[in-house]
């Protein structure tokens, strides 16, 4: 059965990556530029880490992880992620993948619902309609 328009893909999720993985994950996407402190990648179990697709370290720096700037930031980071699509093909990557099965981006925020990965999914879904 198809997804319908609009609605958010159950085979793109969102995890912090200090969270256990879980068979449920999928593919294990780490969409942060820096590595998560504390984490050894065996305990991390990325199967991928596109730091290329994270925000720019201005926009990152900008945001500092402050919820009434949330708005501005995801559109700010749709118009750089709009900018490497038209010269990288981690998007189209990331977007195939999640079109051939279950994919989970991973952050290591704090805030589970203003990070770079929640955004980047709002985006995805967009593009993936």
């Amino acid at each position: 059965m198809e997804p319908q328009r609009g609605r958010k893909s159950p085979l793109l999720q969102v995890k912090r990556v200090y969270e256990p993985p879980s068979d449920a994950d999928g593919v294990r996407v780490l969409v942060d530029r820096l590595w998560p402190r504390g984490l050894t990648k065996t305990a991390a179990a990325v199967d991928l880490w596109l730091k290329d697709i994270a925000p720019s370290v201005s926009l990152r720096r900008w945001f500092n992880h402050d919820p009434s700037r949330w708005s501005e930031f995801t559109r700010r980071y749709a118009e750089e992620l709009d900018s490497l699509a038209a010269k990288s093909a981690a998007i189209a990557a990331l977007v195939a993948a999640v079109r051939s099965g279950r994919v989970t981006l991973l952050f290591g925020a704090r805030d589970h619902e203003h990070n770079n990965a929640t955004a980047l999914r709002t985006y995805l879904n967009r593009v993936i309609g």
